[in-house]
């Protein structure tokens, strides 16, 4: 009997931009033994000077990617990870965001339009999606991040949201996705004050699936130094905690760290063993039941994104014109804007003005500190 011609029903454009590589990589059975004709997608946001953040074309072929690697009959699963070992993705590029975004409400819509159809294109693929944690992942990163169905980290990695200190809100799904992983008071935790945790926290807490030793010290792995990581233990049998060490015992991690080499070799094998336990499931019944699973993410995602959506464009008239602009200066110098200034004005009812912008720039405190100096 004859195969059908087969039809493609995916969007073209995948491959069209350089920041977002998919590809596929051989499938293999828990021993190891490759498998022919069945692979597992592999999307890696390619940014990594700029700490795999996304620019308005990337968001494009993210979408693409995840439609590509859900409709792939010889796809098990999806990985979606960043370039090198710094970061999986820090969010929105900064610089998009400053230069062509702050001011102009209108663009900022139709680019939170693509934004949302890349996290639902996320909730929306019929195969089971790992985030590859390989570095930071906070801001956007961290809402695409908690979109995918597990996360496994390097233990080197942060994690948390950055929304209020920067000029926005996370409701690019944080404030969907945080309260289901985390409960309502850890959720507030993250999503207000903007502080980053470690893997080993984040892992403790309920945000990952699993996470994987990273840094290797005299040819070996060790966890990672700058954490409290004697507490508790997971379901996985790893010893974590991941408060941050203080003081001397900061310093002397510091030191260690300062010593050692990055090697995501176990965080890739770890991603592996997942991948491989998909290989010997029925692939309908897997979807069916991310299908089901995802509902909650879904629930929350769908009823609040569209007015989420509008409520960020609104915004870039006003708290992220200045947020944005201030994160935009060189690395190394203040990248904030004067919280204080601003609550002051408003306090005495000054409107929002471009005066009123500028002079919470960074720049602007600058001149200040220079003038009394």
């Amino acid at each position: 009997m004859s195969h059908p011609t087969l039809i493609d029903h995916n969007l073209p454009g995948v491959a069209t931009e350089p920041a977002v590589i998919f590809e596929k990589r051989p499938a293999r059975t828990p021993d190891g033994k490759p498998i022919t004709g069945l692979y597992h997608a592999w999307i890696t946001l390619n940014n990594p000077k700029q700490f795999n953040s996304y620019t308005t074309e990337m968001v494009k072929a993210v979408i693409l990617a995840f439609r590509e690697a859900s409709n792939a009959r010889d796809v098990v699963c999806t990985v979606f990870t960043g370039a090198g070992d710094k970061a999986f993705c820090s969010g929105g590029n900064t610089r998009e965001y400053a230069e062509y975004y702050a001011g102009n409400p209108q663009e900022y819509r139709q680019y939170m339009r693509l934004f949302n159809d890349m996290v639902s294109a996320i909730l929306a693929c019929d195969k089971p999606v790992i985030c590859r944690v390989n570095g930071l992942r906070v801001g956007g990163g961290q809402e695409i991040g908690m979109a995918c169905d597990f996360s496994i980290a390097q233990d080197l990695a942060r994690f948390g949201q950055a929304g209020p200190k920067h000029g926005s809100a996370p409701i690019g799904g944080a404030t969907d996705f945080l309260p289901l992983l985390l409960g309502a008071e850890r959720a507030m935790a993250s999503g207000t004050l903007c502080e980053l945790w470690s893997a080993h926290k984040a892992c403790r807490l309920g945000m990952l699936t699993d996470i994987a030793p990273a840094l290797k010290v005299d040819g070996g792995f060790i966890a990672n130094p700058t954490v409290e990581t004697e507490r508790f233990v997971d379901g996985f049998g790893r010893v974590i905690n991941g408060e941050s060490k203080t003081g001397a015992d900061l310093q002397r991690g510091k030191e260690l760290l300062g010593r050692g080499v990055v090697d995501l070799t176990r965080l890739d094998e770890i991603v592996e063993e997942y991948c491989a336990k998909f290989v010997l499931t029925f692939p309908d019944c897997m979807t069916k039941t991310l299908e089901e699973l995802r509902k909650p993410k879904l629930s929350a995602w769908n009823a609040n994104k569209e007015n989420s959506r509008a409520w960020l464009a609104l915004n870039m008239m006003t708290e992220a014109h200045a947020g944005f602009r201030a994160f935009n200066e060189p690395a190394g110098t203040e990248r904030e804007a004067d919280f204080v200034a601003l609550r002051q004005a408003l306090a005495r009812g000054v409107p929002w003005t471009p005066e009123l912008i500028e002079s919470l720039l960074p720049a602007a405190r600058a001149g200040k500190a220079a003038k009394t100096a």
